[in-house]
């Protein structure tokens, strides 16, 4: 790997810090505009590496809503408030059912691979929707949280919940660079390009599609986790198409160009939708599917190409 790649795939933590420090010199409500970023710029990130390998999920909120549900389920029925075993649930549980379905889904590409992953999710929301023990359509709150046996509340709550959210995904970024840059990384990239070739080469597509697939559901997970605990509330919702498009839009708006744009990428969808709704409350989905649009013609490999640009710039001055 050349010093450019090299300082490209570093973006990361520079960037992640810079999010960090800004979160303590900001309102609150800024910091808890970041922190949700993060959350779900993970499952965004989920997303990201399987377009990386040529798949695109239309519900990858179905990983999502299970890692709040397992941490909104395990404070309410069993008690559990600390937020590191929440974390753990989260990615057991998702862990498990993407093992499971991914021998079904790995076999499948393109559009078949999109509806399917969408078909889960809905029915996934069908289910939490009709169940009355668990809040129905409304869902329900989460306990008091904790952290090793310190019951957080109030200020100490949203330092705490903000530190553990840009840990976590600072340690995922990590994470999907080393992933990114293994064999099953590399293989990604080339079922995108040419599957055939691929298996002629001898490597199997499936068993990294698989992988793939199981690696972007503990991330959608942990995503999932962090924003019940940030909003204190899980529902349904989580499940929804809608949600999942979000994902995907994140994916789009921000490129596939480093671990960290999902991130990033977030967090500007969630300002852009802030000031939307706020200049136009009535016809802000008309601003969302604007800049949308402008971001797939003018920049079809999402803002994140801009900043790859100047780096090849000043690497070629």
């Amino acid at each position: 790997m050349n010093s450019i790649s090299f300082s490209r795939d570093r973006l990361f933590i520079p960037v992640l810090a810079a999010l960090l420090v800004i979160g303590f010199f900001t309102p609150n409500w800024i910091r808890f505009l970041i922190q949700i970023s993060m959350a779900g710029g993970l499952v965004s990130l989920g997303v990201m590496l399987q377009m990386r390998a040529g798949l695109v999920s239309f519900g990858q909120g179905f990983y999502f809503c299970l890692g709040g549900y397992a941490a909104g389920m395990s404070s309410t029925f069993l008690g559990v408030t600390d937020v590191i075993a929440m974390l753990v649930a989260g990615v057991v549980l998702s862990f498990g059912i993407a093992l499971i379905l991914g021998v079904l889904l790995a076999r499948y590409r393109e559009i078949f691979f999109a509806m399917l992953t969408l078909a889960l999710s809905m029915i996934l929301f069908g289910v939490l929707a009709k169940s009355e023990s668990l809040g129905s359509t409304d869902g329900f709150n989460l306990n008091n949280i904790s952290l090793l046996g310190w019951t957080l509340e109030g200020e100490a709550k949203r330092i705490t919940t903000y530190l553990l959210s840009a840990i976590v995904t600072l340690v995922c970024c990590f994470w999907a660079l080393k992933y990114l840059q293994s064999s099953a990384g590399t293989i990604g990239d080339a079922i995108r390009e040419n599957e055939l070739r691929l298996e002629y080469l001898g490597a199997s597509a499936n068993r990294a599609v698989y992988m793939t697939y199981v690696f972007a559901a503990v991330l959608s997970a942990l995503g999932g986790v962090l924003a019940a605990i940030s909003i204190g509330h899980v529902d349904p919702e989580m499940s929804y198409w809608t949600t999942s498009g979000q994902f995907v839009f994140v994916t789009l708006l921000s490129g596939t160009g480093s671990v960290v744009a999902p991130i990033v990428g977030s967090f500007l969808l969630e300002l852009l939708r802030l000031y939307a709704v706020e200049w136009s409350p009535n016809t802000w989905q008309i601003i969302m599917g604007a800049a949308m649009l402008l971001t797939i013609i003018f920049l079809p490999k999402g803002l994140w190409s801009l900043l790859l640009r100047g780096l090849d710039r000043k690497a070629s001055s």
